[in-house]
């Protein structure tokens, strides 16, 4: 006898969630079919990163009843990626990861739509992240992380009590995985640490001595370092080495590998060569399917309110059996990223060139190559050539003049700082003040600088 029964919905486990109410649910959920619908047609995800995590996270999405996905992401595909980013095929090796990730979800998955971004996430107005509803990190990279998180934090604005505005609230889910390790947060800026608060949280990189790597190598990663610390601005007087560049990377492999055939050391590989060079960990497909797990609901349960969020950093470890455990970070309240902002105290007559002179010399930016903006509005840029040229003007106007004569107000400003003795791109948001202008009490300059 054949079952003529109607199988069961792809959503059936989904709308356990959202059409019925529990204890856990938060204080806004309004269990209904239109909150699905409304998930659905209004709520747009941007997922950062189409790698591993990056795959996983936008088939999860996809599945967990999300419509409005866009996904970015520098990176082409290679061979070595195809073990664990399970999107991919032999054909697409070449071919803009998030280009590939956005076809084959919306290949699997009916109704989705998923717009792809293949660029650098600086590359994008910082207004385009301001679009999405919730942002979802699946990167490898410290400094990217830092950087979205910067951006979202940029959006937040606080009362005159300090207190969070709700609607300028920019929430992010965030994922990690190294090797069987890996971690799923939520930052909801104003209220959890911001990835800058625990930023103690990530080891500094392992460094060699140059004295060893040049005179007496013991390891692959010696023979593979010296290829690139030291044999590379030998050869390429000048030259920058692109980590990012197959034939940079081939050049330091070959180099590595003569290296090591000179002092009889075995063990230096491609794959090697790009996870010395790039500080990558080898990547577990299982890990990163349990990370996205969590990260996907995590991402439902903020937007729907259809349970209490994570609080707020989760941790797994799949090395030895299997542990998990959850801790409550407390946010820096002297964060410069997520508090209200770095207080500046100016004179009227400050031009935009003092003014980012200034940048560079204080002691809490160190800000260089600073490029400001005010209310969306580019007061000037570093770069592209263009947008220089079209604010290069601005230089010399006053900074007071250009923010429209108003007495107080929130700047944001992008430029390179240094940390563990690496230039990285960083967004700081200021809190200007112009001293003597009507409106502006002693209350607003305390702590100025």
């Amino acid at each position: 006898m054949v079952d003529t029964a109607t199988p069961p919905s792809r959503s059936r486990d989904l709308d356990k969630l959202l059409l019925r109410p529990g204890n856990l649910v938060g204080p806004t959920f309004e269990p209904g079919t239109e909150l699905r619908e409304d998930l659905k047609e209004y709520v747009k995800v941007l997922v950062v990163g189409a790698g591993g995590l990056g795959c996983e996270l936008l088939k999860d999405l996809a599945l967990s009843g999300f419509r409005n996905l866009e996904v970015i992401d520098m990176d082409r595909i290679e061979v070595s990626n195809l073990n664990r980013q399970f999107l991919f095929r032999l054909d697409d090796v070449g071919k803009a990861k998030a280009e590939v990730a956005a076809k084959r979800v919306m290949e699997r998955v009916s109704g989705v739509n998923i717009v792809p971004h293949f660029c650098r996430i600086e590359d994008k107005e910082i207004n385009f992240y301001n679009d999405f509803s919730i942002i979802v990190l699946g990167l490898d990279s410290i400094e990217a992380r830092s950087y979205i998180n910067a951006v979202a934090c940029g959006f937040l604005e606080y009362d005159s009590d300090d207190s969070p505005r709700e609607e300028s609230i920019k929430p992010m889910v965030d994922g990690g995985t190294e090797g069987f390790k890996g971690h799923a947060r939520v930052i909801v800026p104003g209220f959890t640490p911001c990835f800058e608060c625990t930023i103690w949280l990530f080891p500094p990189q392992v460094k060699f001595p140059l004295c060893t790597l040049a005179e007496t190598p013991r390891t692959a990663a010696h023979c593979i370092e010296y290829a690139h610390l030291i044999k590379w601005d030998e050869v390429h007087s000048g030259k920058t080495f692109d980590p990012d560049d197959p034939e940079h990377m081939k050049w330091v492999y070959e180099e590595a590998v003569k290296r090591a055939e000179l002092f009889g050391i075995p063990g230096v590989t491609y794959s090697l060569t790009q996870g010395v060079v790039k500080n990558i960990i080898p990547a577990i497909a299982s890990t990163n399917a349990v990370i996205s797990a969590a990260c996907a609901l995590e991402t439902l349960k903020i937007v729907s309110g259809c349970s209490k969020t994570l609080s707020n950093y989760l941790t797994y470890n799949g090395v030895e059996g299997l542990h998990t455990k959850v801790t409550e970070f407390v946010k820096d309240k002297d964060c410069l990223v997520c508090g209200p902002g770095v207080l500046i105290e100016l004179d009227i007559s400050v031009t935009l060139r003092k003014f980012i002179d200034l940048l560079e010399e204080h002691p809490k930016l160190l800000l260089s190559k600073a490029s400001v903006r005010h209310r969306g509005k580019n007061l000037y840029m570093q770069a592209p050539p263009v947008l220089e040229e079209m604010t290069r003007s601005n230089i010399s106007l006053t900074l007071y003049e250009l923010m429209d004569k108003v007495p107080k107000d929130i700047i944001h400003v992008t430029g390179s700082t240094r940390r563990d003795d690496k230039k990285t791109s960083c967004l700081r948001k200021l809190r200007v003040v112009f001293k003597g202008v009507e409106g502006v009490t002693d209350m607003d300059m305390a702590g100025g600088a």
